[in-house]
């Protein structure tokens, strides 16, 4: 199943999971208030040491840096 999974995805299972989870997180940290904390526990981890380093190895960014330049490009387009 993993070959066939990766052969169709370009991922393995848990790569594509991670993903999916940061994806979600960057669509949290760009819309709403919550923490990082929070936002780990929704898409599925309870240890957020643990999501915050697969968060910067799918984004280079830091949550709150990810955080801080979606607000600046927000506040950019607004004006």
């Amino acid at each position: 199943m993993e070959r066939r999974f990766k052969a169709s995805t370009g991922d393995t299972p848990l790569m594509y999971l991670q993903r999916v989870r940061v994806e979600e997180a960057k669509r949290s940290l760009e819309s709403n208030n919550k923490t990082f904390d929070e936002i780990s526990y929704h898409v599925g981890y309870q240890d957020t040491s643990f999501f915050r380093k697969i968060f910067v190895k799918h984004t280079t960014m830091r949550p709150n840096e990810y955080r801080a330049k979606f607000i600046k490009m927000v506040d950019f387009g607004g004006q």
